[in-house]
């Protein structure tokens, strides 16, 4: 009767110690859920194959190959991504949406993995004298300009403080903004200058074109930089992801998916210190 009774505890046991091994193998990763536009290449887009490609893409699998965490990404329209975000439909938003002190009212945001500005594009050879010597708009020099804008931008808000008499066009996606610039239904159109280069510029149908305005970088508008914004409340994923952003800068990672899509980097080297 005793050997029975101690043959039963010690098959429940064994099987106990086998269940908490095989527990152990199956813990799951962390899973962060990030929100991005997917249809603003080259930062984050659908390649030829459908999948996501650019540099946000690349930023978000570093981060969560730094922190050990498993990626699902959700597709969302610029002008819906903050409510999105604070309606818990996904947990960051990896989305080259710069650092401001608005969005800062609402969200939290990670230290900065690129800079932030805009710069606007025009007619090569149009004489337009926009900007004066110390890089301020003109606004008499405006008049009689239709300018071309996405939607709840940075570069919308500049022109609305800056500019407010300005004619403008706002735009849902940047390939009708483009278009209706390279047709002429627009003067010029404010983007970020990197997209503009190798989007437009650098392209046949943009020999016609340059930048007609300096570099604007107020941090103001364009903030200090973009950086992955996430939910107040949440102090240790920010500081996880901070760590891993300054990993990325510090060990050439930030650089290397910059080259991948143009000839220069896109961060600031301060942001190694």
């Amino acid at each position: 009767m005793k050997k029975n009774l101690f043959n039963t505890i010690r098959r429940v046991l064994l099987g106990a110690a086998a269940f908490a091994v095989l527990s152990i193998g199956t813990v799951q990763a962390e899973s962060l859920r990030v929100g991005m536009e997917c249809t603003y290449a080259p930062f984050n887009f659908k390649n030829a194959d459908g999948y996501l490609d650019g540099y946000d893409v690349d930023v978000a699998k570093g981060v969560a190959g730094i922190l050990g965490a498993d990626l699902e990404f959700v597709c969302q329209k610029w002008d819906g991504m903050i409510p999105a975000l604070l309606a818990n439909k996904f947990d960051l938003v990896i989305a080259s949406m710069s650092i401001t002190d608005k969005r800062l009212e609402k969200m939290d945001f990670s230290a900065p993995y690129r800079i932030s500005v805009g710069r606007l594009v025009g007619k090569k050879d149009a004489g337009m004298k926009l900007f004066d010597s110390a890089g301020m708009p003109i606004a008499a020099n405006f008049d009689g300009l239709k300018i071309g804008l996405g939607r709840a931008t940075t570069y919308a808000s500049w022109f609305e403080a800056k500019l407010p008499g300005a004619n403008v066009v706002f735009y849902d996606s940047s390939e009708a903004m483009y278009l209706d610039l390279e047709n002429g239904r627009t003067d010029m159109i404010m983007t970020n200058p990197m997209k503009a280069f190798l989007k437009f510029l650098s392209k046949e149908n943009g020999k016609g074109f340059e930048f007609v305005s300096p570099q604007i970088d107020e941090t103001e508008f364009f903030g200090v930089g973009v950086g992955i914004g996430l939910r107040k409340g949440n102090e240790e994923l920010l500081a996880r992801l901070n760590k891993a952003v300054l990993e990325l800068t510090k060990n050439g990672s930030l650089e290397a998916y910059a080259l991948k899509y143009f000839p220069f980097a896109i961060h600031n080297e301060k942001w190694k210190g």
